[in-house]
Protein backbone atom coordinates (compact mmCIF):
# COMPACT_ATOMS: atom_id res chain seq x y z
CA UNK A 1 0.00 0.00 0.00
CA UNK A 2 2.56 2.76 0.87
CA UNK A 3 4.80 1.41 -2.12
CA UNK A 4 1.90 2.05 -4.20
CA UNK A 5 1.32 5.80 -2.92
CA UNK A 6 4.81 6.63 -3.45
CA UNK A 7 4.54 5.28 -7.23
CA UNK A 8 1.15 7.68 -7.36
CA UNK A 9 2.90 10.34 -5.87
CA UNK A 10 5.84 10.15 -7.97
CA UNK A 11 3.98 9.84 -11.05
CA UNK A 12 1.97 12.82 -10.20
CA UNK A 13 5.36 14.88 -9.62
CA UNK A 14 6.85 13.65 -13.10
CA UNK A 15 3.16 14.69 -14.72
CA UNK A 16 3.35 18.14 -13.35
CA UNK A 17 6.83 18.59 -14.21
CA UNK A 18 6.19 17.85 -18.12
CA UNK A 19 2.84 19.92 -18.15
CA UNK A 20 5.00 22.61 -17.23
CA UNK A 21 7.55 22.36 -19.19
CA UNK A 22 5.55 21.44 -22.66
CA UNK A 23 3.57 25.04 -21.67
CA UNK A 24 4.19 27.75 -23.72
CA UNK A 25 3.65 31.09 -22.57
CA UNK A 26 1.11 33.48 -24.91
CA UNK A 27 2.41 35.18 -27.04
CA UNK A 28 2.20 38.65 -26.85
CA UNK A 29 -0.78 40.51 -29.24
CA UNK A 30 1.83 42.65 -30.68
CA UNK A 31 4.88 44.03 -28.70
CA UNK A 32 5.01 47.09 -30.39
CA UNK A 33 1.12 47.73 -28.59
CA UNK A 34 2.95 46.66 -25.54
CA UNK A 35 6.28 48.88 -25.64
CA UNK A 36 4.07 51.41 -27.14
CA UNK A 37 1.48 51.66 -23.70
CA UNK A 38 5.02 51.35 -21.66
CA UNK A 39 6.94 53.95 -22.76
CA UNK A 40 3.83 56.14 -23.36
CA UNK A 41 4.51 56.71 -27.57
CA UNK A 42 1.13 57.65 -29.03
CA UNK A 43 2.77 57.88 -32.31
CA UNK A 44 3.29 54.13 -32.42
CA UNK A 45 0.10 53.16 -30.64
CA UNK A 46 -2.05 55.26 -33.74
CA UNK A 47 -0.43 53.12 -36.18
CA UNK A 48 -2.19 50.08 -34.48
CA UNK A 49 -5.41 51.77 -34.61
CA UNK A 50 -8.21 50.41 -36.52
CA UNK A 51 -10.03 53.51 -38.75
CA UNK A 52 -12.03 54.44 -36.20
CA UNK A 53 -11.68 53.03 -32.59
CA UNK A 54 -13.67 52.87 -29.49
CA UNK A 55 -11.99 54.63 -26.58
CA UNK A 56 -13.22 54.80 -23.01
CA UNK A 57 -10.49 56.97 -21.34
CA UNK A 58 -11.24 59.21 -18.09
CA UNK A 59 -12.82 62.36 -19.45
CA UNK A 60 -13.21 60.66 -22.94
CA UNK A 61 -15.63 58.44 -24.25
CA UNK A 62 -17.06 57.80 -27.69
CA UNK A 63 -15.78 56.76 -31.26
CA UNK A 64 -13.03 58.78 -32.41
CA UNK A 65 -10.89 58.66 -35.85
CA UNK A 66 -7.84 57.09 -35.76
CA UNK A 67 -6.12 60.76 -35.72
CA UNK A 68 -8.45 62.11 -33.36
CA UNK A 69 -7.61 59.14 -30.93
CA UNK A 70 -4.14 59.97 -31.21
CA UNK A 71 -4.62 63.16 -29.93
CA UNK A 72 -6.63 62.03 -26.78
CA UNK A 73 -4.62 59.19 -26.24
CA UNK A 74 -1.06 61.90 -26.57
CA UNK A 75 -2.33 64.11 -24.06
CA UNK A 76 -3.41 61.16 -21.55
CA UNK A 77 0.08 60.19 -21.64
CA UNK A 78 1.12 63.50 -21.02
CA UNK A 79 -1.30 63.65 -18.26
CA UNK A 80 -0.35 60.82 -17.04
CA UNK A 81 3.26 59.33 -18.04
CA UNK A 82 4.19 55.84 -17.55
CA UNK A 83 6.10 54.22 -14.79
CA UNK A 84 4.89 50.86 -16.01
CA UNK A 85 2.76 48.56 -17.56
CA UNK A 86 2.66 45.09 -16.98
CA UNK A 87 0.23 42.59 -19.15
CA UNK A 88 -2.19 40.38 -16.74
CA UNK A 89 -3.98 38.44 -19.07
CA UNK A 90 -4.30 37.55 -22.67
CA UNK A 91 -6.87 35.75 -25.05
CA UNK A 92 -8.35 35.37 -27.97
CA UNK A 93 -12.36 35.51 -28.61
CA UNK A 94 -14.67 33.21 -30.75
CA UNK A 95 -14.25 35.53 -33.62
CA UNK A 96 -10.52 36.16 -33.67
CA UNK A 97 -10.16 38.63 -31.71
CA UNK A 98 -7.64 39.58 -29.17
CA UNK A 99 -8.11 40.98 -25.89
CA UNK A 100 -5.20 42.58 -23.60
CA UNK A 101 -5.71 43.10 -19.59
CA UNK A 102 -2.88 44.73 -18.08
CA UNK A 103 -2.29 47.64 -15.60
CA UNK A 104 -0.65 50.88 -16.82
CA UNK A 105 1.07 53.02 -13.42
CA UNK A 106 1.59 56.59 -14.10
CA UNK A 107 4.65 58.45 -12.64
CA UNK A 108 2.13 60.53 -10.44
CA UNK A 109 1.14 56.95 -9.05
CA UNK A 110 -2.53 56.45 -10.41
CA UNK A 111 -3.17 53.14 -10.80
CA UNK A 112 -5.37 52.40 -14.67
CA UNK A 113 -6.87 48.48 -15.91
CA UNK A 114 -5.75 48.92 -18.70
CA UNK A 115 -7.85 46.61 -21.70
CA UNK A 116 -7.22 46.65 -25.34
CA UNK A 117 -8.84 44.57 -28.46
CA UNK A 118 -7.67 43.99 -31.94
CA UNK A 119 -8.89 42.56 -34.59
CA UNK A 120 -7.16 40.97 -37.77
CA UNK A 121 -7.88 43.79 -40.47
CA UNK A 122 -5.76 42.50 -43.65
CA UNK A 123 -2.68 41.55 -42.45
CA UNK A 124 -2.38 43.09 -39.47
CA UNK A 125 -4.14 42.92 -35.96
CA UNK A 126 -5.22 46.84 -35.47
CA UNK A 127 -6.58 47.93 -31.96
CA UNK A 128 -10.83 48.11 -31.96
CA UNK A 129 -11.56 49.26 -28.15
CA UNK A 130 -9.13 51.08 -26.00
CA UNK A 131 -9.75 51.62 -22.57
CA UNK A 132 -7.65 53.02 -19.46
CA UNK A 133 -10.11 52.76 -16.19
CA UNK A 134 -8.73 54.21 -12.72
CA UNK A 135 -8.64 52.26 -10.02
Amino acid sequence: MIRTKNILKTFILFFGVALFSFTEPIPQDNPEIINAIKTGDAGMLAKNFNNSIDLLIPGNEGTYSKAQAEIIIRNFFKANPPKSFSVKQEGTSSDSSKYTIGTYISTNNKNFRTYYLTKKIGASQLIQLLQFELN
